[in-house]
């Protein structure tokens, strides 16, 4: 076709969104950190999913333009973690191409993408070359140099498709964390899969959701269901407990287990509520392994290899709904305590320990989100709502969550709402700006002195390792703990107790005063005894503030000032 319209561009992006579901575990497989909260594929699946509903929810004589705006708003709106908010920027530059046309071609295509890749580089203030952004610079570039007038929207979409493979094949040339991993970026992964299912759906092979794909990535065992027998989508809701007729949970243990029986495997945790989502070919024997440790509150089961065999003869399978993808993302209800008519902070925790000791220190409003289910646009939004205040300022306590915090204050101040996102990127830098804020003060003096503070604290954290590898010259065997510091894994050890120490050793210096460590779910008071003697034992010296944080996946989140 050379042109495409309103219900052809509609296709095209419910085809993209698709290929995307269908690829998002390997795309959260290229994690560069070995570590268990790897979210990178979960997040631009659920931005893409966003705008997808938005465009199904249209007539169907809406304009090509309202299509391309109305998806836009919906990856806008639905947008978490980094490569989420950027996807979005760029379908939001993609859009703005298209004002004032009723169709079209090859040339404004290729246009649109290039303005898509200008919104997104202007959406972000320190733009890291290797990642998505890469991928779809060059990838935009490409296509304006080779498309021509008249060409097929078919062949327009194939090139840039190839020039978007081989951008994100070089990402680990321009990225060196990625080249000592052997990976490939994993936003520019899910980008490519997008472009990839758009480029389908334009020579008619739209992309179904939930049909079985095999990848490099996946295990043999996973390969082998996919190849021999598509099985079962296994999803279930579940509450845990009580412990006193059930199993005590452990995430870790849980997480390996169905890992070791199916494939596309996700574990989501948000307080006493666990959400799965695996593929197996013995759906009874996950069901009743899971239903130790709890009682089901939503379950469901599809037969794929019956949905493959409806699609070899042509029909048209109903579109799959991801229980995992409800919400778990959770907006409490205002501290009341903590909030006048001047002003009032929201913060994001993700742990009920460490969620009640930010109220203690003032949060009118906490955003609760599990470690691989970051908090949208529109959940911020949702916050943003439930305050009447004059200034409200926003702690996301997560480098992947800063950017959709900004998203939305962008949005609120569209609003007429006074809104200032404070960088935090660790639960010890939203601790150390909060102690920071002074409600007596100007919201300008608030914001400088709340950010100011983030550079006194260092931040580190001991978690498990989820695969074999070499980081920093530092070899780590799959289940070690693991210790970060910062941005860099420094230490690992078979012991989360050893690996603690080992971490505080290249934490504290001579002007450290005070170590906060905020416990795991995993670990208790008991356990860390031995271990907290030994603490003292070095740094005599030194303030120690043990918490009950009650997080999931990091036994431990320290902070040293």
């Amino acid at each position: 076709m050379k042109t495409i319209d309103s219900k052809n561009l509609k296709l095209l992006f419910n085809s993209g969104s698709n290929n995307l579901f269908n690829h998002y575990p390997e795309v959260d497989a290229l994690n560069v950190f070995p570590v268990p909260d790897g979210d990178t594929g979960i997040n631009m699946n659920l931005t893409l999913t966003s705008g997808a509903s938005e465009i199904n929810e249209l007539k169907d004589d809406a304009d090509i333009y309202t299509v391309a705006k109305t998806f836009a708003h919906g990856l806008l709106m639905g947008a978490r973690g980094n490569s989420g908010v950027i996807t979005s920027q760029i379908f939001r530059g993609f859009a703005a191409a298209l004002e004032g046309v009723n169709e079209v071609d090859s040339l404004l295509l290729a246009q649109a993408f290039k303005m898509g890749s200008d919104t997104a580089y202007k959406a972000v203030m320190r733009p890291v070359e290797g990642t998505i952004l890469t991928v779809i610079r060059e990838s935009s570039s490409a296509l304006l140099k080779k498309v021509k007038g008249g060409m097929s929207i078919e062949k327009t979409l194939e090139i840039l498709l190839k020039e978007a493979n081989l951008s994100l094949n070089r990402t680990p040339e321009l990225l060196p964390i990625l080249k000592e991993v052997g990976v490939v970026d994993s936003g520019g992964t899910g980008l490519v899969r997008i472009i990839e299912g758009m480029y389908l759906a334009s020579k008619d092979e739209f992309v179904q959701r939930n049909s079985s794909t095999t990848s490099a990535s996946m295990s043999s065992a996973a390969a082998s269901i996919a190849e021999e027998e598509y099985g079962y989508c296994t999803e279930f809701i579940m509450s845990l407990g009580p412990d006193s007729v059930k199993k005590i949970f452990n995430q870790k243990r849980f997480t390996e287990w169905l890992n070791n029986h199916g494939q596309s495997l996700v574990v989501v945790r948000d307080e006493d509520i666990v959400k799965v989502h695996v593929h197996t070919l013995s759906p009874g024997e996950i069901l009743n392994y899971a239903q130790q440790y709890g009682e089901f509150l939503k379950l469901k089961i599809e037969n794929m290899t019956e949905q493959h065999h409806h699609l070899e003869n042509g029909a048209k399978v109903e579109e799959h709904i991801d229980l995992v993808k409800e919400e778990v993302v959770k907006v409490e209800e205002v501290n009341s305590e903590f909030i006048d008519e001047h002003n009032a902070i929201i913060a994001v925790s993700s742990g009920s320990g460490i969620s009640q000791y930010f109220k203690e220190l003032g949060i009118a409003l906490i955003v609760s989100g599990g470690q691989t289910m970051n908090p949208s646009s529109e959940d911020f939004l949702a916050a943003i709502d439930k305050l009447d205040t004059d200034n409200i300022f926003i702690l996301p306590n997560n480098s992947n969550i800063v950017m959709a915090a900004n998203q939305a204050a962008d949005l609120a101040s569209e609003k007429g709402k006074n809104v200032f996102v404070i960088p935090s990127k660790t639960i010890p830098q939203g601790i150390v700006a909060a102690l920071n804020f002074d409600p007596e003060a100007e919201p300008e003096e608030n914001l400088k002195n709340m950010k100011y503070s983030l550079k006194r604290i260092k931040s580190g954290e001991i978690t498990f390792s989820i695969r074999d590898c070499e980081i920093n010259g530092l070899k780590i065997t799959k289940d070690d703990f693991i210790g970060i510091y910062e941005k860099d894994i420094v230490t690992g050890n078979t012991d989360k107790y050893e690996c603690l120490l080992d971490l505080l050793d290249k934490m504290i210096d001579e002007d450290s005063v005070l170590l906060t460590i905020f416990l795991g779910e995993d670990v208790t008071r008991e356990e860390l005894f031995e271990t907290k003697k030994e603490i003292e034992k070095r740094y005599p010296d030194l303030n120690i503030d043990i918490k009950d944080g009650h997080q999931n996946i990091y036994s431990f989140l320290i902070g040293v000032e």
